[in-house]
């Protein structure tokens, strides 16, 4: 919402013009780098998926979303964590099957 230029209302205030800044460097943190994705892909190859996400691929194929967003959230502590892990691990799902 603009300032109107008048002191009382809603929109009150001087009418002024927005400044265009740079990016700041904390913008940048916890952006992937290319070799952080590789690492993280070379490790998953070699050790595979941890107990508690094999069981929530399982209830993921037998379509218990709810259950197993509740299971994730318990493990990993936070509601969007576990949106998190439950979105890559869909696409590993949804991966496997076009293979």
């Amino acid at each position: 919402m603009a300032a109107s230029g008048i002191a009382v209302g809603l929109n009150k205030g001087h009418i002024t013009t927005r400044r265009e800044l740079k990016a700041k460097p904390s913008n940048k943190i916890g952006a992937a780098s290319k070799r952080t994705i590789f690492v993280k892909s070379v490790i998953r190859e070699v050790a595979g998926f941890a107990p508690y996400e094999r069981r929530l691929m399982e209830l993921i194929k037998n379509s218990k979303d709810k259950r197993a967003k509740k299971l994730c959230k318990s493990k990993l502590g936070s509601f969007v964590r576990a949106k998190k892990k439950i979105d890559e691990l869909q696409s590993v799902i949804a991966s496997s099957r076009r293979h």
